[in-house]
């Protein structure tokens, strides 16, 4: 067929047809792009087709609730074989509609809390995963081959013309419409309220189809709250060791924190044991970060400079609010969080990048996903890897290359990347294994290659409550992997280390205990945490800070 024969805008006349039905079908009920909560499945009815590509947004923390529910009560007689992309799967409704028969295949990032049920409907042969992503590979994919046909996203508000407000979560919501409204898809917008006056306009109306008042407000989940009570002392001296071994080391100015206790540890060390090391303006100064209430010590003596967040983090609207110089917010004062280029941020951006996981073997390799529960990645693979498109330099990037390409010709940076993890996780699992978990996962679910989070050709360094493991400066795969089993600790991998080999690599300063660091064991106690409750953060802020009613015991 010749260019000239060729019909060039099918997607086009596809979806004004699509929209042409949903207009027949609501008449009256259709306000403007506003329609009735009570007609959104009758919509859904009108602008779907077996076999699209959804996209529905379920965020690391805001989701599309209202209208994950309404997906799920579509008739699968009618719609079927959905392919559904999306960042997170948080919701029941996120995998019913697999087990009726609405949708069939998933492209997504982090199953959190749906991860044993993600597994069970793999092996039933209810679920096909066409891949496991990190995020900004899911996000670049709605440009390329995955792109969306209809999007379900969630904003704060809508006005009347059907422009959207956001707030300070939102999260994956530009880089979803974007890339459907643009490429002649269709959009529907679930709100809180529907007013004449937005604060600001975070998406256009052009690139919005219809907009559904939701009966209550969409679910957010306060995912990065930690209470500072629940921080143990092996995870203080963790934190000191981090702090004089890594940050001081490095002069780290620019980074990243994932979940959990022993980052919070580290945020809550930082106007104490790092101020008394003479370290404030010289380490952790800019942050790709939500915004954890953990910081905010950290933030009111000086140390943090500024914030650039995924999301935002319940309760901390007003702290946020006035703190202007550290966050990113509209002239309205809230937030503006944006998961796709803090993303960016994390990757070329920062010199570091400092999380957990829940298995590392003994080529450093880590992964989240275990035996009976697919759980994911989420953003680690893009902070945890080495951006080698980076040339911009500082020290601590600098410093890493030295280390890590000694005696190559071509000098180049490298990012640090760094697996905290006590060497036994919950119900006494050892954290260090021989081979992960992931192997006999991908057998299991048909995957291709195993799901492994962050290579270990990536980490750079590994810490325990044993001390820290420095792979950069490890010259052999024996050494990297004694190194490894030097800080396995009462593991079996641990126990089975080369003990002469590990003192070598000890001398070396491969292997770094805390006494080498300097660092007196005795003082890694709960007095040092900047906050030690919840109150404690909320005094921090000067009653700024709100946390949520589970976190309150007061």
């Amino acid at each position: 067929m010749g260019g000239a024969d060729r019909v060039w805008n099918s997607r086009q006349v596809d979806r004004a047809t699509r929209l042409a039905r949903a207009h027949a079908a609501l008449g009256s009920a259709l306000e403007g792009k506003a329609v009735p909560a009570a007609r959104c499945v009758d919509l859904l009815h009108q602008v779907l087709e077996s076999g699209d590509r959804v996209c529905i947004e379920g965020n690391n923390q805001k989701q599309a609730d209202f209208l994950a529910e309404a997906l799920a009560k579509l008739d699968p007689a009618r719609i079927n074989n959905l392919h559904m992309l999306q960042s997170v799967l948080a919701l029941p409704e996120h995998l019913d509609i697999f087990e009726k028969g609405i949708a069939s295949r998933l492209d997504f990032s982090f199953s959190g809390p749906q991860a044993g049920r993600l597994a069970q409907l793999v092996s039933a042969g209810r679920l096909n995963i066409g891949a496991i992503h990190t995020y900004l590979e899911l996000f670049g994919r709605y440009f390329i081959d995955l792109t969306p046909r209809v999007a379900l996203v969630v904003a704060e508000a809508a006005d009347r013309n059907g422009n959207l407000y956001t707030g300070p979560n939102t999260e994956d919501t530009p880089v979803i419409v974007e890339a459907t409204a643009f490429s002649s898809g269709i959009v529907i917008a679930q709100v809180n309220r529907i007013v004449d006056d937005l604060p600001r306009v975070d998406i256009p109306a052009d690139w919005v189809d219809f907009v559904i008042a939701s009966p209550t407000p969409y679910y957010i989940e306060p995912l990065f709250t930690r209470d500072p009570a629940q921080i143990s002392e092996v995870q203080v001296l963790m934190a000191m060791m981090a702090i004089k071994g890594i940050y001081a080391e490095y002069q780290v100015e620019t980074l990243n924190h994932g979940i959990g206790f022993d980052t919070a540890a580290i945020e809550l060390l930082l106007p104490t044991y790092a101020a008394s090391l003479g370290l404030k303006g010289k380490i952790a100064r800019y942050w790709a970060l939500n915004p954890h209430p953990a910081l905010i010590p950290a933030i009111e003596a000086g140390f943090v400079e500024s914030v650039h967040c995924f999301g935002s983090e319940l309760g901390m609207e007003e702290y946020i609010r006035a703190r202007p110089d550290v966050f990113f917010v509209g002239p309205d004062g809230s937030m503006r969080s944006n998961r796709a280029l803090c993303q960016a941020a994390g990757l070329y951006a920062c010199d570091m990048f400092i999380g957990s996981t829940l298995q590392i073997d003994l080529q450093g390799n880590s992964s989240t996903a275990t035996l009976g529960r697919i759980s994911g990645f989420g953003g680690a693979p893009n902070m945890g890897s080495d951006a080698r498109g980076r040339r911009h330099v500082s020290p601590a990037w600098r410093k890493a290359g030295q280390q890590a390409h000694t005696g190559q010709a071509m000098p180049r940076g490298r990012k640090l990347v760094v697996q905290m993890v006590e060497t036994f996780r919950e119900h006494m699992q050892p954290a260090f294994v021989e081979k992960l978990d992931a192997w006999e996962l991908a057998d299991q679910a048909g995957m291709e290659i195993p799901p492994v989070m962050i290579y270990g050709d990536d980490v750079t360094h590994v810490l325990t409550e044993e001390g820290i493991a420095n792979l950069l400066l490890c010259r052999s795969d024996e050494e990297r992997e004694q190194a490894i089993r030097g800080v396995a600790g009462y593991t079996p991998v641990g126990m089975a280390r080369d003990r002469r080999m590990v003192e070598n690599l000890r001398d070396r300063g491969i292997v770094q205990r805390a006494e080498d660091l300097g660092i007196d064991k005795r003082q890694a106690t709960r007095d040092m945490l900047a906050a030690r409750s919840m109150k404690d953060l909320v005094r921090a802020s000067g009653g700024l800070y709100d946390p949520p009613r589970r976190f309150r015991n007061w």
